[in-house]
């Protein structure tokens, strides 16, 4: 069975590096009038992160911005990381722009009509003529779900490779002057960043993608997701995320993996989004994962922090470099719905 490979990843992020030390002492003088805010502040101790890169410096976020400025920088950044992780990818599996044959563009933390994937063709140099499939909403899930859409593009049209780009600026969401808990986590874990991967038919360093899964519990709307105020995006999830993660993970995934007539015991590699230092044991604890199978996963939250849906294809570039255990893999992402998204390789 022909089957669509990995043939690059490629990941970009901004300029402004910025150490979890200096995100608390920012967050401690712009939370100043919260009612227990030395006890929240705990929080950033406990991510796993050291460092982030953010799409403006530190003081620019101590003033309000409205949606419309905010969004234009989303526009202006998120376009640039795209085209800089393409032109990568592109580059790393030798091929020119003019044969792809379609760009899935996966985002949730700004809007553009034309979508940024227009922009990009013309960018790029890519034809345009090429099938395009923006994604939105899908938040810290979107990489995964993206790469499998990308996945089934890619065997609809064997003959044409097909770029996936993920990008999100968390940062830019921040809302100055909310002083809830949940916009005060969300300053401690997300960050941003840009992924880029080129799938096709022929051989390449990269797994084989089986197919995916999604797999979506009821009622959950309220764990993780966007309200619209007017001010922009406010944050919004649930502190049940590790124990869901625990508890009902499981079963998701093992219903997700005998779609494609497989078992988590089965499974030799992990490539797990990680959205923060307790979701990532929760995912060792629910799955029984063993702990060298989440390093990467670690060195990854270390170095760039939460960046939504392009975490996980971050994790996906770094095991690229290794050698992970051939056989059947997962690479999975929560996301809003509350969601499991996973996408099956064969490494």
């Amino acid at each position: 069975m022909d089957l669509p490979r990995v043939l690059a990843v490629a990941t970009a992020a901004p300029p402004h590096a910025v150490t979890q030390a200096e995100v608390r002492q920012a967050v401690e003088a712009l939370f100043s009038p919260m009612v227990g805010l030395e006890r929240m502040l705990a929080v950033f101790e406990n991510t796993g992160i050291v460092k982030r890169h953010l799409s403006a410096p530190l003081n620019w976020f101590r003033q309000t911005r409205s949606f419309a400025e905010k969004n234009q920088v989303w526009f202006e950044v998120a376009l640039g990381l795209c085209e800089r992780a393409a032109k990568e990818a592109l580059a790393k599996a030798q091929v020119p722009p003019q044969e792809v044959g379609a760009v899935v563009l996966v985002t949730t933390t700004g809007i553009a009509t034309p979508s940024l994937e227009a922009h990009l063709l013309q960018r790029l140099g890519l034809p345009l003529g090429a099938l395009r499939l923006p994604l939105w909403g899908l938040g810290c899930a979107g990489g995964a779900a993206g790469l499998a859409r990308a996945a089934d593009l890619a065997r609809l049209y064997p003959n044409r490779p097909v770029l996936l780009l993920a990008v999100e600026l968390c940062s830019l969401t921040f809302l100055q002057g909310d002083l809830s808990k949940s916009n005060l986590v969300a300053t401690s874990l997300f960050a941003d960043g840009a992924a880029a991967v080129l799938l096709g038919m022929g051989e390449g360093p990269g797994p084989r993608v089986l197919g995916g899964f999604s797999q979506l519990m009821p009622q959950s709307y309220d764990v993780m997701g966007w309200d619209v105020v007017e001010e922009g995006l406010k944050v919004r999830f649930s502190r049940s995320i590790p124990a869901l993660v625990r508890h009902h993970l499981p079963a998701l995934v093992r219903e997700g993996l005998a779609q494609h007539g497989l078992s988590p015991e089965e499974i030799g590699a992990w490539t797990l989004h990680p959205g923060g230092a307790k979701v990532l044991q929760a995912y060792q604890e629910g799955l029984g994962i063993d702990a060298r199978s989440l390093e990467v996963a670690w060195a990854v939250l270390r170095e760039f922090g939460n960046m939504s849906s392009p975490t996980v294809l971050f994790v996906l570039a770094e095991q690229m470099r290794g050698a992970p255990p051939p056989g059947p893999g997962v690479l999975l992402a929560l996301g809003p719905g509350f969601a499991a998204e996973g996408v099956v390789l064969l490494w």
